[in-house]
Formats: structure tokens, C-alpha cells, sequence
């Protein structure tokens, strides 16, 4: 469905890849901005602290819950509901994440998605770059972000599910999406797509709510008045140097929970809280991976843990990979859920304002910051910390 017609762009792109067969050539024409040719050599910007690299083998995950959810469209009876609700709530408290199978998401769907991402980063970069986000903007295409300070080997297209959204933090940003001309399709696959995704994230949320003892549509309410949900294309090019950089570094997902789908090539990794060492997600046709987020964990009152995760890169493949992260509207404020504090288990958070929070926690993506990224625990009350 790309295909039908050519533009500048995409003629030159098609000519780009018959012309480029080496992988160095490849990279060169995808990522010329982040390497110097010569000897392939790391620019400073990505090389993560020795502590933070990761290792040349890293250990798959085993134990994983690898949970079907076809009971939510089959029709069983509610006690299969429940018992599907515990096996998420216990994946959330002994991992912060899971597989699902099962979740009703259409196999044309991905395909067509997954299609028009390929598309885009094949895309030259004067295409791509008509497309860039900005601080101002901060949505479509970036290819210089940032996390913990530390430079991502990746590209990235970023959208929104609703837009205009606006969150509250005293600025004037307006998250738009901006779409790129040369791609017929592209925008189709792509809500389509979120479009599913959004009906799968809201099924994961009252399961998550089911397994806090909760009413299933308690959490509703905080994704109402313009939700900023947003969904992200990556494509991370072969590493000339994997063993210096990453393709995001570690890092909590802000929101309620994440949706991701990867390719077959791997390298997501999750700190095991057991012993807290990396291991690799490994990679399940025809599923996604759901990790729980800060936000989850601040209305579980630390019930559940949000995820520390990380993407590795390789010297010999491309990976590309699709998260779509469910947040909250702009004014939601988090806090403990009132029906999960009381004098035996106060709340050990105070509130705070998710659209403030989002915004601050964005701003750290562009560059590196004289001070230490915000996370949930500038929250954590001081006389329930251990």
C-alpha cells in the first residue's frame, strides 16, 4: 500500500537502498549524524557510564508470565475474568511486566503498522527531517534523544492518540502530529493501530483493576479531558560500538503501562528485582509486552512496581520496535487510591500533578540537564522511606 505511487522522497529513498549494500553504507545513509566513517568511531554523547554498559551476553528472562487474554473476548464466565486479573496482578507485583497472547489485536493491523515504520526511517533524512520535533513541537520525528542525560542510539516518530493536548505546565506547547507527505497510508496504519491498542490498553486497565480488589472501571476517570497518550515509532541501526552505547538507557516508563511490540531481533532487557540483574525479554510471535509504570505504581501504592528497563543494541542489525505508552489526561493528579491507604497502610506518596510531571519528564529528552531527571520519588513521603 506504499508503493502505489512514488514521491521525490520515496523514489530516492528506494534508490538509496539499491545503491547502499553494505551495512556500514546502510548505517552511513540512516545515521551519518551519529558516527564518523572513517573508523566507525563512538561519539562521545552515547557512551554510557562503564556501571550502566551492557554486557557482551546478556541472560534471557525465564519466568516470564506469558498470560492469554482470550477469556476477555470469548465470553467466559466472570470467574475466568477474575482469575485472569490474578495472574496480571501477581505478574505486576513479582516482575512490573508480562507477555500477553490472546489480546484481540488484529494480525493485519501490526502488518500494516509495522509496514509503515519500516517506510518511514527508510525515508532520506531531509524527508524525515521535515517531520522533526521540537521542545516547542514536541512531536514527530528526533533522532538526538536523550535519557538519564545520555544520548540514545535510535531514531524515533512520535504521535499522539488525541490531539490537541495541552498539558498543564504554564508553557505553550500543543502536542499536533505532524505527517509526513511522501508515505500514502502511512497515516491510516498508524490510527488504526492506535486505535486498537487503545481498546487493548483499557481491557489491561481493569484487569489491573480487578486485581487491586477494585471496581474494573475505577482507573477510567484518570484518562478522560485529553488523555496524553502517546505512541512511538523506533528504529535503532546497527552500533558500531554496542558495548559503549544503548539504545535508550535505563529508565521507568512515567504513565499507567506500556504496550510495546518488537521485532524478532531482541534487545529489551528488564532488571530483575529478584537480584537486580539485567536479563532479555525474549521475543513471542504474535504478542506484546505489557510493563507497569510509575503511575500504576504510585495508584497501587506501591503495590506494584514500575519496570527498570533498557534497550541493547547489536553490530549486525537494525531492530525496530512500537510502544504505545497509556497515560493519563493533562489534570489528572496522582496519588494513592483512597479505596488502597488507611491507618495500617498509609499512602507513601503525595500528589502530584501527571501534566506538570509529563512535561518535566519530556524536557529531559533533548538534551543533556544540569540536574537529575524527575522521577516519582521526589514524591515518596520521607517518613516511609526505608
Amino acid at each position: 500500500m506504499f508503493v502505489d505511487s512514488l514521491s521525490p522522497c520515496e523514489a530516492e529513498s528506494l534508490s538509496l537502498r539499491s545503491q547502499h549494500n553494505s551495512r556500514a553504507e546502510l548505517l552511513h545513509t540512516n545515521h551519518s549524524n551519529l558516527i564518523a566513517m572513517g573508523g566507525l568511531s563512538m561519539d562521545q554523547s552515547f557512551v554510557q557510564a562503564p556501571e550502566h554498559r551492557s554486557k557482551v551476553t546478556v541472560a534471557e528472562a525465564t519466568g516470564v508470565p506469558l498470560i492469554d487474554l482470550s477469556p476477555l473476548t470469548s465470553g467466559d464466565a466472570a470467574a475466568a475474568v477474575d482469575a485472569l486479573a490474578a495472574e496480571v496482578g501477581a505478574a505486576s507485583r513479582e516482575w512490573g511486566f508480562f507477555l500477553v497472547t490472546g489480546h484481540g489485536v488484529p494480525a493485519e493491523t501490526v502488518a500494516r503498522a509495522t509496514a509503515a515504520q519500516r517506510a518511514f526511517f527508510a525515508l532520506p533524512a531531509e524527508c524525515k527531517a521535515a517531520v522533526r520535533r521540537s521542545e516547542a513541537a514536541p512531536l514527530g520525528y528526533y533522532e538526538s534523544e536523550h535519557t538519564n542525560n545520555v544520548r540514545d542510539w535510535k531514531e524515533v516518530f512520535d504521535l499522539v492518540m488525541h490531539e490537541p493536548t495541552t498539558p498543564p505546565a504554564g508553557g505553550e506547547v500543543v502536542y499536533e502530529n505532524k505527517w509526513p507527505e511522501d508515505l500514502p497510508g502511512f497515516r491510516e496504519a498508524l490510527e488504526e493501530y492506535m486505535e486498537a491498542l487503545e481498546e487493548l490498553a483499557f481491557k489491561l486497565l481493569e484487569l489491573l483493576a480487578r486485581s487491586l480488589n477494585l471496581k474494573p472501571d475505577r482507573l477510567h476517570g484518570f484518562f478522560k479531558h485529553q488523555p496524553t497518550t502517546f505512541f512511538r515509532l523506533n528504529h535503532y541501526p546497527p552500533c558500531p560500538s554496542p558495548d559503549l552505547a544503548l539504545g535508550v538507557g535505563r529508565h521507568k516508563d512515567p504513565g499507567a503501562l506500556t504496550i510495546l511490540y518488537q521485532d524478532d531481533v531482541g534487545g529489551l532487557d528488564v532488571r530483575r528485582r529478584s537480584d537486580g540483574e539485567w536479563v532479555r525479554v525474549r521475543c513471542v510471535p504474535d504478542s506484546f509486552i505489557i510493563n507497569v509504570g510509575d503511575t500504576m505504581q504510585v495508584w497501587s501504592n506501591d503495590r506494584y512496581e514500575s519496570a527498570e528497563h533498557r534497550v541493547s543494541v547489536n553490530s549486525a542489525r537494525e531492530r525496530f520496535s512500537m510502544p504505545y505508552f497509556f497515560n493519563p489526561a493533562a489534570d489528572a493528579v496522582v496519588e494513592p487510591l483512597g479505596e488502597l491507604v488507611g491507618e495500617d497502610e498509609p499512602p507513601r506518596y503525595s500528589a502530584y500533578s501527571w501534566g506538570e510531571f509529563f512535561s518535566t519528564k519530556l524536557s529531559g529528552n533533548y538534551k543533556k540537564l544540569d540536574v537529575e531527571n524527575l522521577q516519582i520519588e521526589h514524591f515518596k513521603k520521607k517518613d516511609l522511606e526505608a
